[in-house]
């Protein structure tokens, strides 16, 4: 068959250990038979990025600006133990938060829905998107541990050299302080990734955190959404048939759990990092959630949700086979070649994209799947494979 045609690049970001092996099993058996694919590569392995001093990474995330959208596999963000492991000089910073922050982008994460597979939470029919602000906050914060008795200050100091000063607490022993941070900018840049993207998958957009406790820090997020939304967004939303919603987190909790699902959740920062875990295992499995960052000027970054898949990757490299789940990266793939397609006007390409998704999807519904999905699932006698198998029984189906 004549292969699909591609006119502009995707940016290819290469990583680490189980899902390395995976990427490039995806590439050869799924995508180059079909598709003659035209990629900027760059390896963000460990290894490449202590050669270059970590600036590839930067180099991958200006090809994303460029081209307009990137595929990334899993990478390693290095702790003591790998430093000594990969006998790194420096302990290199998270790729997926240097990247971010050079695209100023939004992490939307969003569950693969199976028939095979039915959600713990039993009234969840549709896919809930968890949008998180992947900046400041207590990630950024700075700590100190008090060791007795003493005044914590929170002090100020603008540019023309005035200082303010509010008391955090008088210690009448040892505690804990902790000062974090976010931009009204970074906020604004969230608000509208979350906004545009709720459009584009026309979905209400809830947003959540809790500000009648949070009265400035929480608020003020609060309210940038709610300026912008009545500015700029209340009249596409209203012509899409779409809602804007804003609650306390406690009780967009509670109604989470009561909903259906299909709509997207944005939060602050930790807020999003628990919530993205609890609704991926609520639904099924980390391996089977997706996750796209997007920037407010329209970039898009695909990757999995998960990790490097460590443990497997060590029996892998002493010729064990693994059943390692490689749904969520193959969706990275399709995820990029769909918004490809979508930019080029490129139709065949998009379709494409979505038989490969059906396949993947029909693979797991005729009971084939890898070992974690296979306690989950009801309904059919699942038939546990390794990781090369699952790849060749979607082939078979593409």
């Amino acid at each position: 068959m004549e292969k699909i045609r591609m006119t502009t690049p995707l940016a290819e970001l290469d990583g680490d250990e189980m899902t390395r092996i995976l990427w490039k099993a995806i590439k050869e058996e799924l995508i180059e038979p079909y598709v003659e694919l035209k990629t900027e590569y760059y390896d963000l392995g460990l290894p490449e990025r202590e050669r270059t001093g970590d600036r590839i990474t930067l180099e991958a995330a200006e090809a994303i600006r460029r081209l307009g959208v990137g595929v990334k596999c899993a990478t390693i963000t290095p702790n003591a133990q790998r430093v000594k492991e990969y006998n790194l000089t420096e302990m290199w910073k998270s790729p997926n938060g240097t990247i971010r922050a050079a695209l100023d982008g939004t992490v939307f994460r969003t569950p693969i829905l199976t028939p095979a597979i039915r959600p713990v939470v039993r009234n969840w029919k549709k896919p809930i998107t968890i949008a998180r602000h992947a900046y400041g906050d207590v990630y950024k914060a700075a700590e100190y541990r008090v060791p007795g008795t003493g005044k914590a200050e929170l002090v100020f100091t603008g540019a023309d050299g005035k200082a303010v000063r509010e008391t955090i607490y008088d210690f009448e022993g040892p505690g804990v302080i902790q000062g974090q941070f976010n931009k009204d900018s970074s906020i604004e840049s969230f608000a509208r990734s979350c906004f545009q993207f709720a459009l584009n998958a026309r979905q209400d957009l809830w947003f959540s955190t809790k500000d009648t406790i949070s009265k400035k820090y929480d608020h003020t997020f609060k309210d940038i959404f709610a300026r912008l939304y009545e500015t700029e967004y209340r009249e596409a939303f209203e012509k899409a048939g779409i809602t804007y919603f804003y609650t306390l987190i406690d009780d967009a909790v509670a109604r989470v759990i009561r909903s259906e699902g299909g709509f997207v959740w944005a939060l602050k920062n930790y807020d999003g990092d628990v919530m993205s875990d609890m609704v991926s295992t609520a639904f099924g499995s980390l391996a089977m959630m997706t996750s796209v960052l997007v920037s407010p000027d329209g970039k898009y970054e695909y990757e999995a949700a998960h990790g490097t898949v460590t443990q497997h990757y060590y029996r892998h490299l002493k010729g064990e086979k693994t059943s390692t789940n490689s749904m969520a990266t193959l969706f990275a793939w399709t995820g990029a070649l769909k918004k490809r397609g979508e930019l080029d006007g490129n139709e065949a390409l998009m379709a494409f994209a979505d038989r490969l998704e059906a396949a993947a999807l029909k693979t797991l519904t005729d009971g084939i799947m890898t070992k974690d999905l296979a306690g989950l699932c009801e309904g059919i006698t699942p038939r546990a494979v390794n990781s090369m198998e699952f790849i060749a029984a979607i082939r078979e189906r593409v």
